[in-house]
């Protein structure tokens, strides 16, 4: 079948089982788009306000279904605005695949109209990319970029398709990628070091696991569930880990880092044991590497080898299959409950929720509305079926403190680059993907700002995706450290905001903006009730701050409570 690239590009993308990508045309890859509306039966474009959206919207989708998600762009400015959504797709280990134009070949080099070179700006934030220039690369190429952006880590690919590439004819033939030489995605398992770790964990008096999103990568709930409730550890998570056990889980003690809960920071530097599964130790968990779990022994699951040792030395490593893995441990473990172990953490999250819980989720003194309260009137009325899609800031530390989630999947937040502007869009993937669930963007008043046009593509879409803004006219969590750490010299962070709720009514969104505490519990039982999309502006206290803390650098045992 003799087809041009530009055909080729579609066709592979519907072998791959792609059924939706988000874009925005340009001239670069205006033959691709000129395909894309012959076949728009089989494969629906999104069109976003901003190649930005596409990123990030195509990570929401990945996020919330396990698929790989599909961005696509043209060369030059349209490029170059999906790298911060490809480099928060890399650090969070999101499968996604970018497609680029490019100028034509003869051009390459010679500063042409819209001519970027992608290749180079995007090497340091892709787990691989490559530049065609012949339309008979087309299908292995895409072949091989779906399978590395799935496989092992997941993580994003970007292809960059001259425009000559596009237009030429070939000889058309797919052949799914199954293997590429040199690359080992998944390190075969040792079952000696599965055993070993087994020993230790069961010689342990005080075990302590962590896990994080490599149990919801490896699809490995109902494995990491099992462990957890034969051994009797107690289990906390990192933000992105959030969602892989149920939150009212016995065993769940709660979330680890900055601004984590009490129990589990603190009693980090006591167990014996620390037992971590698909997480890299980042230093939002460890804090001063100096003083980290230095008493216990450490064992590391861990897919990708370059974590290892990292930044955390390990007395065993089991690299492999995180599924595949603990489906090894099981048997090995003994059935244990750790009474007297749990007990310390039960002992420590009475002292969280007296000194910090309680006021959060109910203010007295004439505060205004809390962002703790509103997150737990959003548990209310879904019951944790949602999907909670958080920016960056102190909302999302909030939104992760306090929401409930019943199955996986659930959180999806930007976790390793911090990119404010992620939700509005990675909503509207999120959605899209699982439009059988309820989708909630919870976002503060500075990130709505930065993708605030993708409001666009919701009336467009007509997604039906609720959004939330907690506004307290400050970029918060900033603010919050001001007042913390530089004698409250508010600098450049008041905001002043605009109508949101008339702009978001300029969309033909219903929407609603609450400033009373008795007017919040009906206005997000109307938005969970509606049927299309609903923007919900709250009010809340400008200078609530999100506690715990531990400040940058410091030990995860100097956890301040206030």
């Amino acid at each position: 079948m003799k087809i041009s690239g530009a055909e080729a590009v579609i066709r592979c993308l519907l072998e791959e089982g792609v059924d939706l990508v988000y874009g925005y045309p340009g001239g670069a890859i205006m033959p691709v788009y000129d395909e894309l509306y012959k076949f728009q039966d089989q494969l629906h474009h999104v069109l976003v306000r901003h190649e930005q959206g596409a990123t990030h919207a195509a990570q929401g989708y990945a996020r919330a279904t396990g698929k790989v998600g599909v961005a696509i762009a043209t060369s030059g400015p349209g490029a170059t605005n999906l790298v911060t959504g490809i480099a928060d797709a890399q650090i969070d280990s999101t499968p996604m695949v970018c497609i680029t134009g490019q100028v034509g070949r003869h051009l390459l080099g010679s500063d042409a109209f819209q001519e970027t070179d992608i290749i180079g700006i995007s090497t340091p934030v892709t787990k691989w990319n490559f530049q065609i220039t012949e339309a008979s690369q087309i299908p292995e190429i895409i072949a091989k970029a779906f399978y590395i952006a799935r496989s092992g880590r997941p993580g994003p690919v970007l292809i960059d398709i001259t425009k000559n590439a596009q237009f030429d004819f070939f000889d058309y033939s797919y052949e799914k990628c199954t293997g590429i030489r040199s690359y080992v995605p998944v390190p075969k398992l040792k079952l000696d070091k599965v055993a070993e770790a087994a020993a230790l964990i069961n010689s342990a008096k005080k075990p302590f696991i962590v896990f994080g999103q490599g149990i919801i990568l490896g699809q490995a709930e109902a494995e990491f569930k099992a462990v957890v409730e034969k051994s009797g550890i107690p289990a906390a998570w990192t933000i992105l880990g959030l969602s892989a056990l149920p939150t009212d889980h016995p065993l769940n003690v709660g979330m680890l880092g900055m601004h984590g809960n009490y129990a589990p920071n603190l009693l980090t530097n006591e167990c014996d044991v620390l037992i971590a599964f698909g997480m890299r130790f980042d230093d939002r968990v460890t804090g001063k590497l100096a003083t980290y779990a230095k008493q216990a022994k450490v064992i590391h699951f861990e897919i990708d080898p370059a974590e290892i040792d990292k930044n955390v030395k390990t007395e065993v490593a089991v690299l492999g299959d995180v599924k595949e893995s603990l489906a090894a441990l099981l048997p090995l473990l003994d059935a244990k409950s750790h009474d007297l172990w749990h007990n310390e953490f039960k002992a420590l999250q009475e002292v969280e929720f007296n000194s910090v819980i309680k006021e959060e989720l109910n203010p007295t003194n004439g505060k205004g509305i809390s962002m703790g309260e509103t997150i737990e009137m959003i548990n209310k009325h879904s019951k944790g079926d949602a999907i909670i899609v958080s920016d960056v800031g102190q909302h999302q530390m909030f939104a992760c403190r306090y929401a409930k989630f019943n199955s996986t999947k659930s959180n999806i937040t930007s976790g390793g680059l911090g990119t404010m502007g992620f939700a509005l869009p990675a909503a509207i993937g999120a959605k899209m993907g699982k439009p059988e669930r309820e989708v909630v963007a919870i976002i503060g008043d500075g990130g709505f700002q930065m993708t605030i046009q993708e409001l666009g593509t919701i009336f467009q879409t007509q997604v039906p995706v609720k959004i939330v803004i907690l506004n307290n006219e400050f970029l918060g969590m900033v603010r919050q450290w001001q007042e913390l750490f530089f004698d409250n010299r508010y600098a450049s962070t008041k905001m002043i905001n605009p109508n949101f709720v008339a702009i978001a009514e300029g969309y033909h969104i219903k929407s609603k903006k609450v400033t009373q505490r008795d007017d919040l519990d009906e206005a997000v039982a109307e938005m969970l009730a509606s049927k299309d999309s609903y923007f919900l502006e709250v009010m809340v206290e400008k200078e609530n701050n999100v506690f715990p803390m531990i400040p940058t650098g410091a030990c995860v045992s100097e956890i301040r409570l206030s």
